[in-house]
Formats: C-alpha cells, sequence, structure tokens
C-alpha cells in the first residue's frame, strides 16, 4: 500500500499517468524490484539481538522488504554485548553508510557512538528500545512501543483475569525495557507481582528456574515473560511444576500465535516487529530523499496490541510468514 501511495506522490496527479506509475512500481516491487529511482543508499542496522531471536527476525524481514522497495543496500549486525554492539555501530560509521537503525537496550553503553554518528552526519533512527533516551542522543525519531504503557496494558489484562500473583521473568539483566515492562505491569496490576531473573541463552536454565519457583510457591497464578521464544519454555515449565499458572507473553511469533489458540497461553502482547523494521527503512528513505519526518520529534509507536485466543487464528497466516 505504502509503495502505491509513494508511486503516486513521485509521479504527479495526472489520473492516468500516476494510475499507470502506481501500478508499474506495484508490479516492480512485488517481483523484488525497487519502486523508486533514488539512489543506491546504504542503511545499516545493529540491535542487541542474540542468536536465533525469531523477534528480530521479523523486523529484519521488515526491515528488507522496504529496503527492496526503496532501492536501499540494507545490512543487518548485532550482538546482545552493548559493547561489542557499540563497536558494530562504529565500524558502520567508519564505513561511512548513509543511515543507521539502532535499538537502545542499554543505552549507557550506545550514547557515545550514536552522538559519533549525529556528528559524521548520518542519520539515525532508534528501534524496539531506548525511546527515552532516542532524542537526547541525537536520533531523528524512535519507532516501537512505549515499554512502560505495554507493560501497564499486561497488568491491566492480568487483573481483567482474575489474577492474584504474578511473576515476570527478566531474561536480560541490564535490559532498561525489560525493566520498564515488568513495572509496567506491576502498576496497574491488582495483585502482587514478583521479579525473576533468568539468563535468557541458556533456556534449559530458565526452566529450571521458573520451574523451581512455580514449585515453590503454588500461589502463583500467572507467568508473564518477555519475549516470545521464552513462552513454549515456560510453559514446559508448568507442566512439570504441575501448576496451574496461566502463561502470558510479550511479542508474537507462530508458536505463540499456535500456543494462544490452542490454550496453552493466555494472551499476548505484539508490538509489531515488521513495522519497526520497515518504517525505519521507508522512515530514513524518506528523510533522505525529502526531508521528511513522522512523530514531531515523538516517538512513532507500534503498540502495544493485546493478543488472546478470539484473534489469534486470524494472525496465523501472517505469523507463518514471518511477517507477525
Amino acid at each position: 500500500m505504502l509503495a502505491a501511495v509513494l508511486g503516486v506522490s513521485l509521479a504527479g496527479c495526472s489520473s492516468t499517468g500516476g494510475k499507470r506509475a502506481e501500478e508499474e512500481r506495484a508490479a516492480q516491487t512485488a517481483g523484488g524490484k525497487a519502486a523508486v529511482h533514488t539512489p543506491r543508499w546504504t542503511f545499516a542496522m545493529v540491535t542487541h539481538s542474540g542468536d536465533g531471536d525469531t523477534f528480530w527476525d521479523i523486523v529484519q524481514n521488515g526491515a528488507q522488504q522496504a529496503a527492496v522497495k526503496d532501492n536501499i543496500n540494507f545490512v543487518y549486525a548485532h550482538d546482545k554485548e552493548a559493547q561489542r554492539q557499540s563497536q558494530l555501530v562504529q565500524s558502520y560509521i567508519d564505513q561511512k553508510v548513509d543511515g543507521l537503525i539502532v535499538s537502545l537496550a542499554k543505552p549507557d553503553a550506545m550514547k557515545d557512538v550514536v552522538l559519533k554518528a549525529e556528528k559524521a552526519g548520518i542519520p539515525v533512527i532508534t528501534v524496539n528500545s531506548g525511546a527515552e533516551e532516542s532524542k537526547a542522543f541525537g536520533a531523528l525519531t524512535h519507532i516501537g512501543q512505549d515499554e512502560t504503557v505495554a507493560g501497564e496494558a499486561v497488568g491491566e489484562e492480568l487483573t481483567k483475569r482474575g489474577r492474584k500473583k504474578a511473576l515476570c521473568v527478566l531474561h536480560e539483566q541490564g535490559n532498561v525495557g525489560h525493566e520498564q515492562r515488568c513495572d509496567g505491569a506491576a502498576k496497574t496490576f491488582k495483585g502482587e507481582m514478583q521479579k525473576l531473573y533468568v539468563d535468557g541463552t541458556n533456556m534449559p536454565d530458565v526452566q529450571a528456574s521458573i520451574e523451581s519457583k512455580l514449585q515453590a510457591d503454588p500461589d502463583i497464578d500467572a507467568v508473564v515473560t518477555l519475549g516470545a521464544p521464552f513462552a513454549p519454555t515456560a510453559v514446559k515449565a508448568k507442566e512439570q511444576a504441575d501448576s496451574k499458572a496461566e502463561i502470558d507473553t510479550f511479542d508474537l511469533n507462530a508458536q505463540v500465535a499456535s500456543g494462544l489458540e490452542d490454550g496453552s497461553l493466555g494472551f499476548a502482547v505484539d508490538q509489531q516487529p515488521y513495522l519497526q523494521g520497515y518504517q525505519a527503512v521507508d522512515l530514513l528513505w524518506l528523510y533522505k530523499y525529502n526531508a521528511d519526518m513522522l512523530g514531531g520529534g515523538k516517538p512513532v509507536l507500534t503498540g502495544p496490541q493485546v493478543i488472546t485466543k478470539q484473534n489469534a487464528a486470524a494472525l496465523q497466516e501472517y505469523t507463518k510468514r514471518g511477517t507477525r
């Protein structure tokens, strides 16, 4: 749809020429060809993702599809260690890329290098985490959900479901967004909220930690994981602990959608990672091409959206293709 809109804006307002150009560009995009004739700029995305995180696969899918449409050479790198993430950003500054997309899960470690990009004349958009720091670091805008607001939505949903004691599982210590999610949930939840820190790089450890907590405290009636890959692990822990706790999660993927549909999961909070990748590339392109910027200096929100069994089935098509 956006390709069609851009096609009209670039071609002018002729009822015949504009429509013809729109159809031509739509066909090019569908065939994996650029829908515009702007220079072949290079945009780099550097995130705090660990290996095998399906959430960031979806972000990349969005970014790559926007890059095809916008004639962008898109490159991606990631490291869960903040210092190494910062070094990756510096490497792209040294390569003189035309735009940067960066996540700020651990903003203190990223501040200097983002400011360096700005001084080098490289526009930066932050995604997913670090909304509060984005503008101060010199980024054009931030694309993602407000993590505190998302957490508050979880607390409200838990209360609505009659839960009394919840466990919020944090799989990456030092991630400010994760703390904001749990704190936001605790703020609006009418019951008791506890935090459990686990090593997210070790799934057997995650399962054992949750299982042990559920066995030690049978009053826990809800477990909230902060990422889609951890939800099935929490389900296994619940089964091994013979607990009746409901398993809920932040983020969505195909496995979570299936879990919602079969009832092994209660609800998920989707922040639409595809949009984070797609809009980041598209907004950088719009800024380079036409000095456009959405948001008026405020973050561009992609969530939260609470997904339950009622609407999970409708999303199956999209989760299976890797866009939700």
